[in-house]
């Protein structure tokens, strides 16, 4: 039993490191899940509104969060939309709208709903199946006493991450 007792600690000291260097978690910050053995470029195409109401500054900040996302959190490389890549996302924003979201006690409109709608098609060229076409939207409510001149900008700009976020969970994110 002594001999135990004297084998016990040095061998406590050898397998206790191995066995914590074995056991590691990998955490993945950006959320994406891409195997970049075979995915290595990605292309993606200005969409244009094709919406009843144009707001010309909506594309131009839209296009450019949807590239930004892509370049900064993926090690993909951004290829011109005609070049042939591994990943192609296309569309168009189909929706820019304003509703009334609420009525006050006088009969007015107390609230305004502003929405965007992206259609999205998606085409995985390493792996067909999991191409898609898929509308994306998000919306803001701002008070009505404001004019959507006023707050358009700010709200563009929620939606436009809202959205972009909402295309790269679809495409390379595979929660």
């Amino acid at each position: 039993m002594i001999w135990i007792k004297k084998i016990t600690r040095p061998l406590l000291l050898v397998v206790l490191p191995v066995v914590v260097i074995a056991c590691t978690v990998s955490y993945k910050f950006n959320g994406s899940s891409i195997n970049y053995d075979k995915v290595k470029t990605i292309s993606i195409t200005d969409f244009p509104i094709k919406s009843e109401y144009v707001y010309a500054p909506l594309a131009t900040r839209f296009n450019e969060d949807l590239k930004d996302i892509f370049v900064r959190q993926t090690r993909l490389q951004l290829l011109k939309p005609n070049q042939n890549a591994d990943l192609q996302i296309d569309g168009e924003i189909t929706g820019y709208n304003q509703y009334n979201q609420a009525v006050s006690a006088d009969g007015y409109s107390s609230e305004t709903k502003l929405t965007i709608t992206v259609n999205v098609r998606f085409v995985n060229n390493t792996n067909h199946a999991e191409d898609f076409e898929q509308q994306f939207s998000a919306f803001r409510t701002y008070d009505s006493t404001q004019l959507l001149t006023a707050v358009q900008d700010g709200l563009i700009a929620e939606m436009s991450k809202e959205i972009t976020d909402q295309i790269f969970n679809a495409t390379v994110a595979n929660w």
